[in-house]
C-alpha cells in the first residue's frame, strides 16, 4: 500500500513519461504532497512496477518491483552499472572485447559472473591472469566481488 496522505504515485511509459493507467507496467514516479522544505515532485524512481486496480482499503496498491528502467543493477547494496565492468574487460588482455553479466540469486543473496570472450591467442596463463584480473578491478573499482570466467571464442 501507498501512503497517499504523503505521496502521490504515477506509473509513466519510461521512454515517454505518459502517464499509464492502472494495471500497466511502468516507470515508478512519486510526488511528495507533505513535505515543504524540499518538495519532490515527479520523481523518478527507474523502478518498474505497476498500480494495482483499486480495492475497498484507504490507500492504493503497488505491485512489487520487477525491474528497472536504466542498466543499473543493485548487487549487496552496491549501485553497479554494466558499463563499469565493460571499462574492466576493454583493458584486459587477452580478453576480446565481448561479455555477459549474469544475476543470480543463491539463497537470499545475489551474485555476478562475469563471462568474458578470451582472445583467440590466448593462452591458458593468460587467460588465468586476466579471469584474476577482473576479480580484482571490479572489487577495487566498483566494491563488489564477482566471479569470472573466460571462454573460448566463438
Amino acid at each position: 500500500h501507498i501512503w497517499e496522505d504523503h505521496f502521490y504515485p504515477e506509473v509513466v511509459d519510461p521512454f515517454t513519461g505518459e502517464v499509464l493507467p492502472d494495471g500497466e507496467e511502468g516507470e515508478l514516479v512519486f510526488t511528495s504532497l507533505t513535505k515543504e522544505a524540499m518538495p519532490v515532485i515527479r520523481y523518478r524512481t527507474r523502478d518498474l512496477t505497476r498500480l494495482l486496480p483499486g480495492t475497498a482499503r484507504t490507500f492504493r496498491r503497488m505491485e512489487k518491483v520487477t525491474g528497472r528502467s536504466d542498466d543499473m543493477v543493485i548487487l549487496r547494496g552496491v549501485n553497479l552499472f554494466p558499463t563499469q565492468i565493460e571499462e574492466i574487460v576493454l583493458r584486459t588482455p587477452a580478453v576480446a572485447p565481448h561479455f555477459q553479466l549474469r544475476l543470480t540469486r543463491h539463497g537470499r543473496l545475489d551474485a555476478l559472473t562475469v563471462f568474458a570472450e578470451a582472445r583467440a591467442d590466448a593462452t591458458a596463463d593468460e587467460r588465468e591472469r586476466a579471469a584474476r584480473s577482473i576479480v580484482a578491478a571490479v572489487k577495487d573499482g566498483v566494491g563488489v566481488s564477482v566471479s569470472v570466467e573466460i571462454v573460448d571464442p566463438e
